[in-house]
C-alpha cells in the first residue's frame, strides 16, 4: 500500500500518517507536509521527489505534476495493459491520495488581500491529484478533509485497506470539494472585475446539519452554509443553550437578526413566520423590548428576538416572563445569560462580528428566489435612504418627530411582506399589516392591531397607494404622515387626501416589494 500525502491543513495529518505507517504502508509527502510530519518524529517518510526523480519547482508550483505520479493513480488495477505499461516505465501504484486544498476563501476574506496574494493560493496540483484519485476510486482512495481520516483508518485497520464503498464515498466528496474550490475563485475573479450576474452561477454550501425536518414534519430538512460568507449572520451564529434549532427556528432567527442588524440605533424586533410583530429602536435594550412586545403581545407569544446590541440584565429579566422560542443577539453579560438560562428550552443564539467589511463572495451577496426548474436572484434590498431626497409632496410638511418616526417606518416596512403597512409611533411599530393582496386590507389590518395607539401615528406603505381609500381611512383613524414611494397615475388624488385631512406626505421614490 502506497500512499501520497499533501496537505495545507495539518490537523490530524500526523495521526493519519501514523497510522498508515504502522500498518506497513509506503509514505511519500511533499516538502512541507514531510518536513511536518519528520518533526513530529513520524519515521519513514519518503519525498515526494523519489517519485518524480525531479525536485519541487517554481517556489513550490510545481510539486506533483508528473507522469510517474498521475500514472501510478490513474491505472486501472482491472486492466492489464495499464498495468504492463507501469511495469515498462517502472511506475509504482499509488493507492491513497492525502490532500486539502490551499485555503483560497480563507485568504481572500481577509481585507487587503491583493490579486496576486490570491493567485498564490489557487491550488493546481491538488486538485489534480484528488480528481485523479476519484475518477479512478475503485482503486484509489481520494482523501480530501480531516474529518475523513478516522474512517480511512478504520477501514485499513478491521479490513487491511480503504473499503470500496468508503472510496466511492470519497470520490464524490472530493469531486465535490474541487467544485466548490473553482466556484469560489470563479466569484473571487467574477467580483474583482465587476460582474454581477456571470453566464454560469455554482452556488457552494457546506451542511451544518440535519433537521429534525423541514417546514413541517413530513418534510426533510437541513441546514447549509455559504463557506465564503464573511460571518456576521445565522450562518455564522454560535449557540450557547437550548434544544436544537429547527427548520422554522432558523428563518425566524435569520429575519429577526436581518432586521434587528438593519438599524444602527439599538433596536430588538420580535418576529412570527417571517414578519416582524414586534419592533423598536431606542437607547435602552430592555425598553426596546417592552415596546417591541405592546406592538403585538399577541402575536408575539412563541416568536423569536432579535437585537442588535448586547443583552444585559436589565433586557434579560424584561425578556424572561414571556414565552419565546428563541432569542438572537452579538452577545449576552454573564448576568443576562443567568438569567436567560432558566427559561426551559429557550435557544440562546450568539452571532459573531464579519471578519471582513469586503465585498461579499460566494453566494453571501445575492438574494434567491426559487421557482420551478430554475432561480431568480438578485441583489439585497439594502440600500440606505438619503433624507434629503425624500420629496413632500403635502402642503403640511412632517415635524421633525414625524420625519423621525417616518423614517424609522420607511426602514421597518423593507422587512414585512408585501402588501405591506407598517405604523410607528416614537420609534416603536404600534402596528402592521402583512402579505395581504389587497393594500387598503393591509392598512385596515394595521389600524386593528393598533388599535387605541393609532392617533397621532405615522404610515409606511411599500408601495404606492394605487387608490387614496388607505390614506382615507388612515387619516380617519389618526394617522398624521404618511411615507411611501408615489409612482401612481392617481398620486394626485392621493395627495388631495392627505391635505383634506391635514396630513404630512412624503415620496421615496423606491419601492420595497418583499414575496
Amino acid at each position: 500500500m502506497r500512499a501520497l500525502l499533501s496537505v495545507s491543513d495539518r490537523d490530524g495529518i500526523i495521526e493519519l500518517a501514523k497510522g498508515l505507517t504502522d500498518a506497513g504502508a509506503e509514505c511519500f509527502a511533499t516538502d512541507g507536509t514531510r518536513t511536518h510530519l519528520t518533526e513530529a518524529g513520524i519515521e519513514g517518510i519518503r519525498s515526494v521527489a523519489d517519485l518524480t526523480e525531479t525536485n519541487e519547482i517554481l517556489g513550490g508550483r510545481v510539486k506533483t505534476l508528473h507522469p510517474n505520479i498521475f500514472a501510478g493513480l490513474l491505472a486501472r488495477r482491472d486492466q492489464p495493459d495499464h498495468l504492463a505499461q507501469l511495469a515498462e516505465h517502472g511506475i509504482e501504484q499509488i493507492d491513497i491520495v492525502v490532500v486539502n486544498l490551499y485555503p483560497f476563501a480563507q485568504t481572500v476574506r481577509q481585507a487587503g488581500t491583493t490579486l496576486d496574494q490570491a493567485l498564490e493560493q489557487i491550488d493546481i496540483g491538488g486538485v489534480a491529484l484528488l480528481r485523479a484519485a476519484a475518477k479512478n476510486f475503485p482503486g484509489v482512495a481520494a482523501v480530501s478533509s480531516p474529518t475523513q481520516y478516522a474512517s480511512v483508518l478504520r477501514d485499513i485497520k478491521t479490513q487491511g485497506s480503504v473499503s470500496p464503498e468508503t472510496r466511492q464515498k470519497l470520490a464524490g466528496e472530493a469531486f465535490a470539494t474541487t467544485a466548490a474550490y473553482d466556484a469560489q475563485i470563479a466569484s473571487y475573479l467574477n467580483v474583482a472585475t465587476g460582474t454581477v450576474f456571470p453566464s454560469r452561477m455554482t452556488m457552494v454550501v457546506e451542511k451544518k446539519a440535519d433537521l429534525r425536518y423541514g417546514e413541517n414534519p413530513h418534510q426533510l430538512g437541513a441546514f447549509y452554509t455559504d463557506p465564503a460568507h464573511a460571518g456576521g449572520s445565522i450562518s455564522s451564529a454560535h449557540q450557547i443553550a437550548g434544544k436544537d434549532l429547527s427548520f422554522n427556528n432558523l428563518l425566524d432567527l435569520d429575519a429577526a437578526w436581518s432586521i434587528a442588524s438593519d438599524f444602527k440605533t439599538p433596536a430588538v424586533a420580535i418576529v412570527k413566520h417571517g414578519n416582524p410583530c414586534g419592533l423598536a429602536s431606542v437607547v435602552d435594550l430592555a425598553e426596546a423590548f417592552r415596546l417591541a412586545l405592546e406592538g403585538d403581545s399577541v402575536s408575539a407569544y412563541g416568536g423569536v428576538i432579535g437585537a442588535n446590541r448586547t443583552i444585559d440584565d436589565a433586557a434579560a429579566r424584561a425578556i424572561r416572563p414571556g414565552f419565546f422560542e428563541a432569542i438572537v443577539a452579538p452577545g449576552y453579560t454573564p448576568e443576562a445569560l443567568e438569567i436567560l438560562r432558566t427559561k426551559r428550552g429557550f435557544e440562546i443564539i450568539e452571532v459573531p462580528p464579519a471578519e471582513t467589511d469586503e465585498d461579499e463572495l460566494g453566494i453571501g451577496k445575492f438574494d434567491f428566489k426559487r421557482i420551478g426548474g430554475g432561480l431568480l436572484v438578485q441583489t439585497f434590498d439594502n440600500l440606505e435612504e438619503d433624507r434629503d431626497k425624500l420629496q413632500p409632496v403635502t402642503q403640511r410638511r412632517p415635524t421633525l418627530e414625524e420625519l423621525t418616526d417616518l423614517l424609522f417606518a420607511w426602514r421597518a416596512v423593507r422587512h414585512v411582506k408585501s402588501n405591506a403597512i407598517v405604523l410607528a409611533k416614537k420609534h416603536a411599530m404600534v402596528g402592521m399589516g402583512a402579505g395581504q393582496p389587497s393594500r387598503v386590507v393591509s392598512v385596515e389590518v394595521a389600524l386593528r392591531k393598533a388599535g387605541e395607539r393609532a392617533p397621532l401615528s405615522v404610515m409606511a406603505s411599500d408601495a404606492y397607494f394605487p387608490f387614496p381609500d388607505g390614506i382615507q381611512i388612515a387619516a380617519q383613524a389618526g394617522v398624521t404622515a404618511i411615507i411611501q414611494p408615489g409612482g401612481s397615475i392617481r398620486d394626485e388624488m392621493a395627495i388631495e387626501v392627505a391635505d383634506r385631512h391635514h396630513m404630512a406626505m412624503v415620496f421615496t421614490g423606491r419601492r420595497h416589494f418583499k414575496h
